[in-house]
């Protein structure tokens, strides 16, 4: 099993080459919109891995060849899906104790995603009233073994529920910080599906000249499209924070805009500056220490929301593909909204 700190959890997601794969997705007679229909590759997994089934296996290989070759090639690194012992070695790579009691686990908690496909099938119809020229992915579920939470291509988006199981699930303390369990609950799993198919849409072009900046506007525009797809009301919520920490974030809005500027971190491009305004972690050196994680995406949703406030007639489209973040800070009057 492959664990591990990410540097920003949106550039950890698994942005795969063009696959081809049929259903996952259902057309409605209403209005010809889209209905989310997710399709079960977890439990198909389950059969084979726990029963030895060979129908189970002929579905992996036939039905379900591209998640099949995405679990092996890309997720589990196994070797090549043609490898004639590969599917061997995908029985025993899941015959560990702790993914035999895993796959069980999911099963149980998740035995219905009714829920799940209704709010994504808002949010998808949500997405194409601003961005009328994507294409819907099809959908479906697996169980990753603990690695990459939503992985994306331009047809094909696939969840890994063991990463869902909720933040007191036995196991996650094994693996996982406190922090980066916060996250892992089922209610995140439209949030991250959403991120992550925005991101492969517009992946991030950070390199060594990036800024704080920059990266703060781009992941700020992404989440700022997620976050109405999914009508999310406040962005702490939309982020995972608590109660408390929206409260935080309200009532120091100001300071911490004037601690970035007075330090002159806005321009910066030092890895350790960037990580703290980005990074999950446990820990922010932001004011009294007590600020939440991913405050650099909350600074940078609100720019964004400024901006489309001062530029209502601006194109989500547009907004995506203009790179310019300092004219967009500038454009946006957050300075002056905070001052």
């Amino acid at each position: 099993m492959k664990s591990g700190n990410l540097f920003f959890i949106i550039l950890s997601i698994l942005i795969l080459c063009s696959c081809h794969f049929g259903g996952g997705k259902k057309v409605t007679n209403e209005n010809d919109e889209e209905k989310i229909s997710i399709l079960r590759y977890d439990k198909v997994q389950s059969e084979y891995i726990n029963s030895n089934s060979f129908s189970a296996l002929q579905k992996m290989n036939m039905e379900y060849r591209t998640p099949t070759k995405i679990l092996i090639e890309e997720v589990l690194e196994l070797g090549q899906v043609n490898d004639d012992t590969i599917t061997q070695k995908l029985k025993n790579y899941y015959s560990d104790s702790t993914l035999i009691q895993l796959i069980e686990d999911v099963e149980g908690y998740f035995i219905d995603l009714t829920e799940l496909e209704t709010t994504l099938t808002l949010a998808f119809r949500n997405l194409k009233k601003e961005l009328p020229w994507i294409r819907v992915p099809n959908i479906y579920t697996q169980i990753s073994a603990f690695n990459e939470s939503v992985i994306v291509s331009d047809t094909l988006l696939g969840i890994s529920l063991d990463k869902y199981m909720g933040e007191d699930y036995p196991f996650y303390n094994r693996f996982y910080h406190k922090y980066q369990r916060r996250t892992m609950r089922e209610g995140r799993i439209p949030v991250d599906c959403i991120i992550s198919f925005l991101v492969s849409l517009s992946p991030p072009e950070f390199d060594n000249n990036s800024t704080l900046l920059d990266i703060m506007i781009q992941m700020g525009k992404i989440y700022y499209i997620a976050q109405q797809a999914l009508e999310y009301e406040s962005t702490g919520l939309f982020l995972g924070y608590s109660e408390e920490e929206i409260e935080w974030c309200k009532e120091n809005e100001r300071n911490i805009w004037k601690s970035l500027v007075s330090k002159k971190e806005l321009l910066s491009k030092n890895f350790n500056v960037i990580c703290n305004y980005m990074e999950p972690s446990q820990y922010t050196r932001i004011l009294d220490h007590s600020a939440p994680p991913l405050l650099g995406i909350w600074i940078g949703v609100h720019i964004i929301d400024a901006y489309m406030k001062q530029k209502p007639d601006t194109s989500m489209t547009s907004l995506l593909l203009d790179k310019n973040s300092l004219s967009i800070l500038d454009e946006s009057d957050y300075l002056q909204e905070t001052d």
